[in-house]
């Protein structure tokens, strides 16, 4: 039976949106279409907008819909930059453990715009490194076109000062965007609190389905399109609207609102116990962003010295165990992980790194057999390092 710890890579669809979406699939009609067909799917898209709104809390007509999280980060990072450009301002500041979807787009502005990009580090529990940030903005604030900071990384569960942050750039006006792919649904995360000027969303992360994301951009504020078309969703990004996966993002939406706080305590408290039961196993291990503040419910990213990471995943997945050694994104590539290089691993210790992810349908069984076949694993793991 296959025991599923690789959450953050995506999660199982709730019946809830399983069921909007074969009933949304059903029906006939393109929400741009003027005839009665079009105007019911457009209704559709606008109620499930309003849901999602909601959960999010920002308003409506700030929710332009994507293909994915990764989509929205590219659509945010490249469009606040030129919009940037066109008033001086070239350098970009992101934070040295973004998803790659900001990684790399900040790499294409260096290469094809001539952007100038700074990382900005973190300490070894892989938070932000905020004086640092605060002396770039003092020293070059009015060459800033934007700023880019997750809310928690995918690796390891951190999450990131981003209220913080806004209060920094506030004060050279810069824009700040977050990618909050993963800490959408599992804990709160308001787009007006945190006075965001964008925001990338997926489906997939927390109940949803695949190929559907967000971003929220602050009403009132345009940027250049990457795509053009039709002209839909303020013409940041034409296409026709996949209302069927709109409809099941908004029923997953409201579903993790309500069940947010017990979420949350139930997988916090089988990560506990899972992270207790490997360190009493493997006593050289450690947890990677343990003693950071604020943690994401249900990630432990692990290192397990004298192993590689990439056979240690093979061995759990002989076992009938999912988990992971970072993003799925990045999955298959030989590589350390430059999250945990950021935080002052070397390049032995990032592969020797495992990051599992639980979920709503983790159980204690599940807990239960991983801790019976770990310590067999890591044996067998730290002979086949040796030879």
């Amino acid at each position: 039976m296959l025991i599923y710890l690789d959450h953050a890579a995506t999660t199982p669809m709730v019946d809830v949106a399983i069921k909007a979406m074969t009933q949304q699939l059903s029906k006939l009609g393109n929400p741009s279409s003027l005839h009665t067909p079009g105007r019911s799917a457009r209704k559709d898209v606008e109620e499930a907008r309003e849901t999602i709104a909601r959960a999010i809390d920002c308003q409506p007509s700030e929710i332009i819909f994507t293909g994915s999280g990764t989509e929205a980060d590219n659509i945010a990072l490249k469009g606040l930059y030129w919009r940037g450009k066109a008033v001086g301002r070239n350098l970009v500041l992101i934070s040295a453990i973004e998803h790659h979807a900001i990684l790399d787009s900040a790499q294409w502005l260096h290469d094809h715009e001539g952007a100038e990009i700074v990382m900005i580090g973190v300490d070894t529990d892989g938070v932000l490194d905020l004086s640092q940030l605060a002396d770039l903005i003092a020293q070059r604030g009015d060459e800033i076109a934007v700023i880019s900071i997750m809310h928690s990384n995918n690796e390891t569960g951190v999450i990131q000062p981003v209220a913080q942050v806004v209060e920094l750039a506030r004060v050279a006006s810069i824009p700040v965007h977050c990618d909050g792919v993963q800490s959408f649904g599992k804990v709160p995360l308001s787009f007006q609190q945190l006075g965001l000027t964008a925001l990338a969303l997926s489906a997939h992360k927390m109940g949803g389905p695949l190929g559907i994301g967000l971003l929220v951009l602050r009403r009132g504020l345009e940027i250049p399109a990457l795509s053009h078309g039709g002209g839909q969703e303020r013409e940041i990004r034409s296409g026709t609207l996949n209302t069927p996966s709109i409809v099941a993002f908004a029923a997953a939406a409201q579903l993790a609102m309500e069940k947010m706080q017990e979420r949350s305590e139930w997988i916090t408290a089988l990560r506990e116990e899972f992270s207790a039961g490997i360190l009493a196993l493997v006593p050289d291990a450690y947890i990677n962003g343990a003693a950071a503040k604020d943690r994401l419910p249900g990630i432990i990213n692990l290192t397990f010295p004298g192993t590689e990471s990439d056979t240690l995943l093979l061995l759990l997945d002989a076992e009938g165990i999912a988990c992971s050694t970072g993003a799925a994104c990045s999955a298959g590539v030989q590589r350390p992980s430059h999250v945990l290089l950021a935080m002052g691993h070397d390049d032995r210790s990032a592969r020797s790194s495992l990051r599992f992810s639980l979920g709503w349908t983790t159980t204690g069984e599940d807990i239960d057999q991983v801790l019976g076949v770990l310590p067999y694993v890591i044996e067998r793991a730290r002979a086949a390092n040796l030879r």
